[in-house]
């Protein structure tokens, strides 16, 4: 298990334009050879905007986008015509595929904060396509079989328990609160890449929220 804190992220974003961002691996213009991927999860980034605040319209291709809102509302809108508000407890997902533009942006009044990954597909190229799913339910899994990938949601109250999913690579974000992961104890902005994983659970030091992917080798 590699545990990756959250002061380890590359810090990136635009102040001036009310945008700070944390990249866990790679992104942009941070260059790290040995941080470029663990299994199909390509980029974790938190994104903070101001009101008023925004990614103008740019293009992504041959990645899977999943995006958890942490706090705020987030405007999306893209060139396949969908236009949507992405609240807390909701999965959005745009399969970028051969190609497709979008603008996200912090439309409301209060700041936004969101939690956004990319997952390589399995083969590139194809029909973009894009769903959202309302409130999803704790412990529901959400599927990204273009990358081999499920999405497990857990809210975790204090001491309470759960099973990390088994499998050759898991990836653990924690998005709220603190808890404890096979002996190692997380907070918010910190994740782990375990490779193997087998009979790993994570419990509540505090009220806590967790994001894990369940991969298959790329």
């Amino acid at each position: 298990m590699d545990v990756r804190r959250a002061t380890e992220r590359y810090r990136g974003g635009d102040l001036e334009a009310g945008i700070l961002s944390w990249h866990a691996f790679s992104f942009g213009p941070h260059y790290d050879p040995g941080n470029l991927r663990f299994g199909a999860v390509l980029a974790c980034n938190e994104e903070r905007l101001e009101p008023g605040a925004g990614f103008d319209e740019h293009p992504h291709s041959h990645t899977e986008i999943v995006t958890w809102v942490v706090e705020g509302e987030l405007t999306h809108q893209d060139s396949r015509g969908h236009k949507t508000l992405v609240r807390p407890g909701d999965v959005q997902r745009l399969s970028s595929a051969a190609g497709v533009r979008h603008v996200e942006r912090n439309g409301g009044t209060a700041p936004l904060t969101f939690v956004q990954m990319w997952l390589a597909p399995v083969t590139p190229g194809g029909e973009p396509s894009y769903e959202i799913v309302r409130g999803i339910a704790d412990q529901t899994p959400y599927a990204v079989p273009e990358a081999g990938a499920m999405l497990h949601v857990r809210r975790l109250a204090v001491g309470e328990r759960t099973a990390v999913p088994d499998g050759p690579y898991v990836y653990v974000h924690v998005v709220r609160g603190e808890v404890r992961l096979d002996g190692e104890q997380l907070g918010a902005g910190d994740s782990a890449r375990i490779t193997d994983a087998k009979d790993v659970d994570a419990v509540g030091v505090t009220g806590a929220e967790l994001l894990m992917w369940e991969m298959t080798p790329p």
